[in-house]
């Protein structure tokens, strides 16, 4: 079942500036609105980036 509705609504604006810092920090150019022209490759790996540091936060971990 896909949800498309964020649990926490407030944490939108975080994850948005995290998403872009690591993007940044990993050299992919991805900017405010459309990211059509990166590959899938580009965004997983920001998108695994964010989860990975999201769940060594929750552990209580640093980078």
């Amino acid at each position: 079942m896909a949800r498309n509705k964020s649990l926490v609504p407030e944490a939108k604006g975080s994850l948005n500036k995290m998403k872009y810092e690591i993007a940044n920090e990993l050299g992919v150019g991805m900017k405010q609105g459309y990211n059509g022209d990166l590959t899938s490759k580009q965004n997983g790996s920001v998108g695994g980036e964010m989860v990975k540091r999201m769940i060594n936060q929750a552990k209580g971990q640093s980078k």
